[in-house]
């Protein structure tokens, strides 16, 4: 048995600057953060799995429209909307994954099913869909995803070039990827993360989210993982892998090495963002390069803090 659980959060990073957003704004995305933290603890304090309870975490995230997941997903190039998510468990390594999917309230989920119940770890597009219908899952009308804020937001690029990392204002963009990362009293670990994507994306692009290994990955020998950012450059730097392996290989500690990928690893390749990390001791690490990144935490110990900038 473990004597420490734990469990983080973060709703994305990026350049919060402290006075731009309003206090009633502040205060929703505070009361939500607190809320998924709460619901997710609460799973770990009843001995719960860590994969129930960062799943349960990030749910609570998608059926808010403040964060860029589920219910508040950006709109696509051609004013659709394309989510991304993934799940992983550390004991069997066992995950699921989701790209390229419409409709679905959920994708953690969903995540979760293709973890469950297929032979595979990612399924994309329309075969994610079929899959989702065959395990019950029922597909949302295009409004309930609709958020007058993501629409205006897309609006102001529709027809260009550009794609953005959520926000519209440029002194004010952030990353609106979800994620959970828990370690439960068995000292198992889990990581879940959903989002998305980019505004005005082409092509089907996709991001880190659903790569496992990339943006999201659990390993009991090491941690579980979460991340949130510019998703090709934690493409390019295999970053929650490289994470686990800096622990593994080079014996760093969660902290050590959680610093090592996003202050040094990730900054020379000019990317930016943060990430949220456990290891089975219970050990929380949540750094990040950008001004702030919406994040919490909660132990057995007693500790518990949300924060959106730069302590």
């Amino acid at each position: 048995m473990n004597s420490n659980y734990s469990i983080a959060i973060h709703g994305g990073a990026g350049t919060l600057i402290r006075g731009k957003m309003t206090p009633e704004k502040e205060k929703a995305y505070r009361s939500t953060l607190k809320l998924a933290l709460e619901e997710g603890f609460s799973i770990l304090k009843k001995k719960g799995s860590a994969l129930d309870a960062v799943e349960k975490a990030v749910i609570i995230m998608e059926d808010s429209p403040l964060f860029n997941a589920g219910k508040g997903s950006v709109f696509t190039a051609n004013g659709t909307h394309e989510m991304d998510a993934a799940i992983m468990e550390g004991k069997n390594l066992k995950a699921g994954a989701v790209s390229l999917i419409t409709g679905i309230k959920n994708p953690i989920s969903l995540a979760r099913i293709v973890l469950e119940k297929s032979p595979h770890v990612l399924l994309a597009g329309s075969g994610a869909l079929e899959f989702a219908k065959l395990n019950g899952f029922k597909l949302e009308n295009e409004d309930y995803f609709y958020d007058e804020f993501r629409y205006r937001q897309w609006q102001e690029l529709k027809d260009s070039d550009h794609f953005q990392l959520d926000h519209s204002d440029k002194k004010d963009s952030k990353f609106g990827t979800v994620g959970a990362v828990a370690c439960d009293v068995e000292g198992n670990v889990a990581a879940a993360t959903s989002t998305g994507g980019m505004t005005n994306k082409n092509w089907g692009r996709i991001g880190d989210t659903p790569l496992i290994g990339v943006g999201n990955y659990a390993n009991n020998e090491t941690c579980a993982v979460s991340c949130t950012g510019s998703g090709e450059y934690f493409i390019r730097g295999v970053i929650a892998y490289d994470l686990s392996c800096l622990m593994e290989y080079k014996g760093l500690s969660l902290q050590n090495a959680a610093e090592e990928v996003i202050h040094k690893r990730l900054l020379k390749i000019n990317g930016d963002g943060g990430l949220i990390a456990v290891d089975t001791k219970g050990n929380i690490a949540m750094p990040f390069n950008t001004e702030g990144m919406y994040r919490g935490m909660q132990d057995s110990t007693g500790k518990k803090m949300i924060a959106i900038y730069e302590e």
